[in-house]
């Protein structure tokens, strides 16, 4: 150390305070212009951006708000409207809506508000709607967002009330109706069915389908954020289904339907069926066929039980065809009332075929032809008319025709059409073979030939005024066919078993073997076709059991019972006097 003091630092200089407060005043002025004017443009560009938001909104895309607005408070609920009621000619209810509900749940309501803690009650649900509990549980949670799907369909009211007390969150009912059939089984196959959504699947209720139905309604609202109603925007009312009734007798239907489902029983056989037809006005008044269905039942829905074999089979008729050759020979003149065949020994040679009468008739007019059911009879009468003369015979009464009763699945069945017949096949033609047709068909035949040769367009509908009728065969021919047919169901015809005591009845009995591939089986086709009464001709039935199993296989043996048993039934029912039988004077 030196011992010398430091220099002291120099002092800064300050301004005088006039300069200073004069500098300031310069810079202050030029800082808040530049600060203001930058505010002024981020307000200016504000202000033109809402502006143009605003007119973007409600001038350009105002009705795209409207609708994302309208998508969160706007709700259309559908006024469901009751499907038609469809009844007998009596007006016996067939088929009517039952007021039901479905059950639906809330995934993701149960899942905000931990529904799933009450466990035994979610059991319980699922106990009472017959769903396996843990298939249920995972069902809900198998997607937790979403807002609704259908636990079970169709519950009943009972039910219903039962799930209400259980109290589960997010578990809601929807109110709908489902189809009840008071008839059941007896009338299934020619009413039908409705799926889970009420529309119909099978018979009458497909057929008549948009008339049963209606049209739902319609009722726009508007909700609040709590699911309040605030406002009813628009309420489109429901048109209910219109009523159907039909030109069936339930009486007559229960009758045909037991003495069909018996006869299938009694002879094992695969199926039954039969059809009951107005002569006069071409109504049905009754059409069952065996097995059946309950249509109450789901379960119970088997395709091969559902099918309505009176219009969806097609068969060989056989003998019972036999009737309209003799008619056809009439009315071409190739034949008349004195007319004799020699059916020789029972054996006829065609080329390299032969044609064979169950029973040798030897010399037989037309009357013992059909009485005895020759097929070399009716053979001859066929070669000695001209083909078209046949088979314009079986296609004016409907053979191989549809019927214009606008039901599902019904069948034109096969009639013949080709350029070459050999003198065979036009023999097998006379007596059954060669064409296909439905049961309803050859019953609407047989109600032609009753009605005197009137034409009489058949029909299911009650409300059917129109006047379709025309004359096609010759009245007198008619008639004497007729009286010819009475005597098949007398002693020594083929349909004794047909008759029906203190009625005249006039029938014939039909057996044909089934076609299979390469020829014909073992197994047949059975079936008697007949009126009455005679004097006064009401109704025409056919029965046909198909393939029944044991001795008994002939149409005499199987058929003409059940003919018998539902003819009987079907004249007292609709008060038929009985009429003078002529052969027990």
């Amino acid at each position: 150390m030196t011992g010398k003091k430091e220099k002291a630092p120099a002092k800064a200089v300050k301004k005088p305070t006039k300069e200073r407060v004069k500098s300031e005043k310069d810079s202050d002025p030029i800082l808040i212009k530049w600060r203001f004017n930058v505010v002024i443009a981020f307000v200016l560009v504000a202000f033109s951006v809402l502006v143009g938001r605003v007119a973007y909104i409600q001038v350009i895309e105002p009705d795209n708000l409207i609708r994302q607005g309208d998508l969160r408070s706007v709700r259309v609920k559908a006024i469901p409207s009751a499907r038609g009621i469809i009844s007998d000619r009596n007006g016996e209810p067939l088929a009517v809506s039952v007021p039901v509900e479905a059950v639906w749940a809330d995934p993701k309501t149960i899942f905000d508000k931990n529904g799933m803690a009450q466990i035994d009650r979610w059991y319980a649900l699922a106990d009472v709607l017959g769903l396996d509990r843990q298939s249920m549980i995972n069902k809900i949670s198998s997607d937790k967002s979403r807002r609704f799907i259908y636990l079970q369909r169709q519950v009943s009211p009972a039910m219903a009330k039962y799930i209400r007390d259980l109290k589960l969150v997010g578990i809601g009912l929807k109110a709908e109706s489902r189809r009840y059939y008071p008839a059941g089984e007896v009338s299934a196959h020619l009413i039908g069915v409705t799926g889970i959504d009420g529309h119909g699947l099978e018979g009458v209720e497909r057929s008549y389908d948009k008339w049963l139905t209606g049209e739902a309604g319609k009722r726009t609202i508007r909700k609040d954020r709590y699911g309040r109603v605030v406002e009813n925007i628009a309420l489109e009312e429901r048109e209910e289904g219109k009523p159907l009734k039909l030109t069936i007798d339930q009486r007559l239907q229960a009758i045909a339907y037991r003495a069909i489902k018996q006869a299938v029983a009694d002879h094992k056989a695969t199926s039954g069926s039969a059809i009951l037809l107005d002569v006069k006005t071409g109504a049905v008044l009754a059409m069952v066929n065996a097995p059946s269905y309950n249509p109450n039942n789901r379960a119970d829905l088997q395709s091969f039980k559902m099918r309505n074999r009176v219009i969806t089979d097609a068969f060989e008729p056989g003998s019972t065809v036999k009737p309209f050759v003799v008619l056809a020979a009439l009315e071409n003149g190739t034949a008349d009332a004195d007319t004799v065949i020699d059916t020789g020994n029972g054996i006829m040679q065609i080329g390299g075929s032969r044609v064979r009468d169950t029973s040798k008739v030897g010399k037989a007019d037309l009357a013992l032809i059909l009485k005895k059911s020759s097929n070399i009879g009716v053979a001859k009468l066929a070669l000695n008319m001209p083909l078209e003369a046949l088979l314009g015979m079986y296609s004016s009464v409907g053979l191989g025709e549809m019927s214009g009763l606008n039901l599902v699945g019904e069948t034109s069945g096969i009639f013949p059409n080709r350029r070459r017949w050999s003198k065979f096949e036009i023999a097998t033609l006379a007596y059954g073979y060669g064409l296909a047709i439905t049961p309803l068909q050859l019953a609407h035949a047989y109600a032609t030939l009753a009605n005197k040769g009137v034409y009489e367009p058949i029909h299911i509908i009650k409300s059917n005024d129109q006047d379709f009728s025309k004359q096609i065969i010759k009245r007198e021919n008619a008639e004497l066919v007729l009286n010819m047919l009475e005597g098949v169901t007398q002693k020594g015809g083929t349909a004794t078993r047909a008759a029906v005591p203190g009625y005249r009845v006039a029938a014939k009995t039909g057996t044909s073997r089934k076609a299979i591939s390469g020829g014909y089986g073992d197994e047949y086709f059975v079936y008697t076709a007949g009126i009455a009464p005679v004097s006064d001709p009401r109704v025409s039935l056919v029965v046909m059991i198909n393939e029944p199993q044991g001795d008994l296989y002939y149409g005499g043996s199987v058929a003409a019972p059940v003919f018998s048993e539902i003819m009987k039934g079907a004249l007292q029912i609709l008060n038929v006097p009985a009429d003078e039988n002529k052969f027990q004077e």
